[in-house]
Formats: structure tokens, C-alpha cells, sequence
């Protein structure tokens, strides 16, 4: 059957005009309005941890929000401070050689926790090189989640486990993988949302078209979480991308499209928490930027101060999400010096854990270089598997006699 060009267009005209009307029955405005972010990024919280007044925080009809709890205020908290505790002591491995490679994300914690304890159980999140704060705040093993940073041969969890993609190195590759996962999800009719995490350089990747693209045509229930830290590696935003936000770009693939402070964990629950509840509810994906900073390298081989200023680290610095955080919850009574001694404690033994799991030295078998290419091994795989073996066999031959002499 051939179907024109003309029917086709109509089709595609009926699916956003019926997405249109739910965006209008649900909040009462345009679809306009609700494609288009707010004018100003969502901001509840202050940089000084003063609560915003309503008519502050950026908010206009149809990017309204509710305060999150104080339980899930507190919980996220305590993520907030093990993330930063991580990152610290990760650096300090860094230096002492445990690690061959940390990309920090100092300064973008609350992103990375905001986006992991915003979804249920059964949901997926795809996380980048850097979001590895965010792995462990889905319940994550801290040992194995940096097993990929000391160069090992494995990415050292069981993503189907725990429902985490393995932290990806190439740029932008985990959009594609989580748009896979929401339209396998979508065709078996299970209830499970897919957030899907990048930063500002990977928007100028075909990648990120490709998975944009298919997950608005496909109507899956994704979020594509764009860290904006306002760099990629050394290049800067301004180098990349002119367009009025980095959320702007959902409208050019008839989505919905956010822009909250991404140093301001209130807002970032709010935001990513009725993003995921859209997505549920069937409202096809959303895009949402966060506005953060890299307050550390692009990793320990990079040097920083070759292609930024000082100044605009420290004028970073006076928006940091922790401190921020730590004043609100403190001037609104949540958190007092006894809770505060015990989030640092597990911190603290997080921290411990790392040394002590990172420092053991691990048992190598040369075969697993050759054991998992395929899951069914090639007669090339197999030949030189055997060869292998024998090389092996005649080295320890000879390290028996050199022995035995």
C-alpha cells in the first residue's frame, strides 16, 4: 500500500493537534506556551538559599510548580552531600594513580541527584562519562560504579539490574540507546519512563537530532536531560549554538521544552519530577536544560584555565548547589546539627569505601580480552584464544624452571 505525501502530513498534523489539546485541557494555555520554555529558567531557591516568591522563580501559566516535600528535600540532600564527598575523594584517587580518569562533576550535583531520584523504580536512566553521582544515586554499588575509571575491561554493574546504562564516553551515543529502551517499553505496554542524560556539546552531535527526532515522531516517553555547564571540553556555549536557550530546540521536533537552574535542587525535583509524570501520562517526550557549571576540569588531563577565567569560576562558586541547599533546609528547621553529622558520616564512609575497594588490586585473565567480543566466539576468536593459551602456558613453563634453577 502507498501511502502520499499529502495523508502522510495529515496524519502527523492529527497527532500534534491531539497533543495540542491535552496540552491546553491540562493547563488551560496555548500549545505554544507549553512547547515553548518559560522566559526565565525555574528558580525556587535563591543563590543565598532564600526561598523564591512565586512571581520569582520564573514560573507563568502552564510552568507552574509545587514545592516538593520535605522528606524528598532531606533524601535528596543527603545525596547532594555523598556526591560531592565522591567527587572530592575520586580526584584525590585520581592523583594517587587508583584511577586512570574522573570526570568530575563538582559544582553539577544536584542535577546528577535530581535526575536519579526523580523516577520509580522501573524506570531507566542513561547516564554520560560524567554522571556518575547520578548511577550511585540509583542504588549503585560506589566500587562498581568507578570500575570503569581505573580501566577495567567491564563498566562494572549489570544495567538491567538496576535499570543504568553504562556510563557512555562517546559523546551522545546514550540518547539512541535510550530511545531503543522507551520504544521497546512502549511496544510491550509497560509503564516506564526513560531519562536520557547529556550536556551542552552533545546538542551540536547528529546524534541528538536522530534521538530527538524518533522519540517525538514515536511519541516515547523520554526526557532528555541537557546539563548545560556552559562547556564542552574547552568550547563554550556561545561557540556551539546561538538559539535563545538550549530548551528551545524541543519546538523544532514538537515537544515540550524546560529550562530550570541547575544549581537549585528544589527546582530541579519540581521540574524533572512533573516531567516524568507528563511522560507517564502519556504526553510523548520533554526536553529539559539545566543551567549549571563545571567548577573542575573537563577531567584530571585537562587543563581549565587555558580557555576560562578565574573570575567566572568564583562568580560559579556563589551559586553552589550544596550551600545553597544546606541554607534553606537550615533557616526552614529540616536539618539540624545532628542530621547534618550524620549525612556526613555516610559520606564519609562512602569515601572510605572507594579507597579501600579501589585500592585492592585486581586478579587479570588475559583470556577475557577474547571472552566477551561475541557471545557465540568466531573461529578467528578461537584460534587466537588458543594461541593465547599457549603463549601463556609456555611463560608459566618457564617461570617454573627459572624457579626450579
Amino acid at each position: 500500500m502507498t501511502i502520499s505525501a499529502d495523508s502522510a502530513a495529515q496524519e502527523s498534523e492529527t497527532r500534534q493537534g491531539s497533543a495540542a489539546s491535552e496540552a491546553v485541557r491540562k493547563f488551560g494555555i496555548t500549545v505554544e506556551d507549553y512547547m515553548l520554555p518559560a522566559r526565565h529558567p525555574i528558580q525556587m531557591v535563591s543563590p543565598d538559599g532564600t526561598p523564591n516568591a512565586h512571581t520569582e522563580q520564573g514560573a507563568q501559566p502552564g510552568h507552574e510548580y509545587g514545592l516538593p516535600g520535605d522528606a524528598e528535600l532531606l533524601a535528596a540532600y543527603e545525596e547532594l552531600v555523598v556526591g560531592r564527598r565522591v567527587n572530592d575523594q575520586n580526584s584525590a584517587l585520581v592523583r594517587q594513580g587508583r584511577m586512570a580518569v574522573y570526570p568530575s562533576s563538582h559544582g553539577q550535583e544536584a542535577c546528577q541527584v535530581a535526575a536519579a531520584l526523580c523516577l520509580a523504580e522501573g524506570d531507566w536512566i542513561f547516564p554520560t562519562y560524567r554522571d556518575s553521582v547520578a548511577v550511585m544515586a540509583r542504588g549503585v554499588d560506589p566500587v562498581q560504579t568507578m570500575t570503569l575509571f581505573r580501566g577495567d575491561w567491564h563498566g562494572g554493574y549489570d544495567p538491567a539490574r538496576h535499570k543504568v546504562g553504562i556510563q557512555c564516553t562517546p559523546l551522545t551515543t546514550q540518547l539512541l540507546h535510550a530511545v531503543g529502551v522507551a520504544h521497546a517499553a512502549k511496544l510491550r505496554g509497560e509503564d516506564t519512563v526513560v531519562l536520557a542524560m547529556c550536556g551542552d556539546g552533545a546538542t551540536s552531535e547528529g546524534d541528538f537530532h536522530e534521538a530527538l527526532n524518533f522519540a517525538a515522531v514515536f511519541h516515547l516517553p523520554v526526557i532528555f536531560f541537557v546539563q548545560n555547564n556552559q562547556y564542552a571540553i574547552s568550547v563554550p556555549l556561545a561557540h556551539q549554538s546561538v538559539a535563545p536557550s538550549l530548551a528551545h530546540k524541543a519546538v523544532g521536533y514538537g515537544m515540550a521544552g524546560e529550562r530550570v537552574d541547575g544549581n537549585d535542587l528544589v527546582a530541579l525535583l519540581a521540574v524533572l519530577g512533573r516531567a516524568v509524570k507528563l511522560a507517564r501520562e502519556g504526553s510523548g517526550p520533554l526536553l529539559v536544560e539545566a543551567h549549571t557549571y563545571r567548577m573542575q576540569a573537563h577531567t584530571n588531563a585537562d587543563d581549565a584555565t587555558r580557555y576560562r577565567q578565574d573570575s567566572e569560576v568564583a562568580e560559579w562558586l556563589a551559586k553552589d548547589p550544596l550551600t545553597r541547599m544546606r541554607t534553606y533546609l537550615t533557616e526552614r528547621e529540616l536539618l539540624d546539627d545532628a542530621g547534618a553529622a550524620r549525612i556526613a558520616d555516610r559520606a564519609e564512609a562512602v569515601a572510605a569505601q572507594l579507597r579501600e575497594g579501589l585500592g585492592e588490586d585486581v586478579p587479570v585473565n588475559p583470556q577475557d580480552l577474547l571472552s566477551y567480543v561475541f557471545s557465540t566466539p568466531t573461529p578467528q576468536l578461537k584460534e587466537q584464544s588458543a594461541q593465547l593459551a599457549d603463549e601463556l602456558a609456555r611463560d608459566a613453563a618457564a617461570t617454573s624452571e627459572e624457579s626450579a634453577r
